[in-house]
């Protein structure tokens, strides 16, 4: 996936429902990335200096990603620990809030089943 990503950011600036939305067409509907994977592989790549976050929410391939670097393809991660599951999570909101910025009529019919999980989650905090 790492590498598909990179190739789609090479093409042009996507967010991340942008890229999930592209690798569910590349694959003729057989694969729809969660933003669980997608979410934290970005943030990964940024850090690594590939790719950088620009100020309207999309991504774009960074000096160090134009320069050809080598890409190694890398098995799936699975789920190992708390840490990693807060990392999914934080990816499933980084979707919501892309698809609200994109097309808030695919979100506004759950505004209040997304305010409930907010709800939930803040109180696992006190």
């Amino acid at each position: 996936m790492r590498y598909w990503v990179i190739s789609m950011l090479a093409a042009s600036p996507k967010n991340g429902a942008e890229i999930m939305n592209e690798v569910e067409a590349m694959s003729l509907g057989w694969w729809r990335p969660s933003p669980g994977s997608v979410y934290p592989l970005l943030d990964e790549l940024a850090q690594e200096g590939v790719i950088r976050k620009r100020d309207d929410g999309r991504y774009e391939l960074a000096d160090r990603g134009r320069e050809g670097v080598e890409w190694p393809f890398r098995m799936p991660r699975h789920l190992r620990t708390f840490e990693d599951m807060l990392n999914e999570m934080t990816g499933y909101v980084s979707c919501v809030d892309d698809l609200t910025r994109t097309d808030k009529s695919r979100t506004a019919p759950y505004t209040d089943k997304i305010r409930n999980i907010g709800d939930r989650l803040l109180s696992l905090t006190k």
